[in-house]
């Protein structure tokens, strides 16, 4: 029971065995929700939230590591707190979302430091802290790129 608990929960009900790109596409998944959910853009609301899916995550993914080994592809858990992380306090809107997306996905996978130092942390707290250190940058970079689009005249969809 418990590791079948650990899969549900770490793999995002299953969308961490998804054929192709698992990660992704959870975090794909985990945009949708943000947009379709606008409640999540309430710090009152997404805070704890985050705070129930990081501590989960680090249980799921320390067992899902002793069925998988090291920092298994099924686990994806950490890049729906970690997409989360990235459109938190954001305006809502799917150009924003989008934005978020993209920086998210660039930040986890080129992992600049102290992204990929954070991933060689030992079982759940590398999986999750990783992701939630690129959530951090693609958070900033994204609040850049609308700040510097902020004076362009021509009316960005937000």
């Amino acid at each position: 029971m418990r590791v079948f608990a650990a899969k549900f929960l770490g793999s995002c009900a299953g969308l961490g065995y998804f054929p192709f790109a698992p990660g992704t596409f959870t975090s794909l998944v985990s945009v949708v929700l943000f947009v379709l959910f606008p409640s999540l853009l309430r710090i009152e609301i997404a805070l704890p939230v985050l705070v129930v899916i990081f501590t989960s995550g680090l249980w799921a993914s320390s067992v899902m590591e002793e069925v998988y080994g090291h920092d298994p592809s099924q686990v994806t858990i950490d890049e729906l707190a970690g997409q989360w992380l990235a459109l938190l306090l954001l305006p809502g809107g799917w150009f924003t979302a989008a934005l978020g997306f993209t920086a998210f996905r660039f930040f986890d996978i080129l992992k600049p430091e102290p992204v990929n130092t954070a991933q060689k942390l030992p079982g759940g707290w590398g999986i999750m802290i990783d992701d939630l250190l690129a959530g951090v940058y693609a958070n900033f970079s994204v609040r850049i790129v609308l700040w510097l689009l902020s004076f362009f005249p021509v009316a960005m969809p937000l």
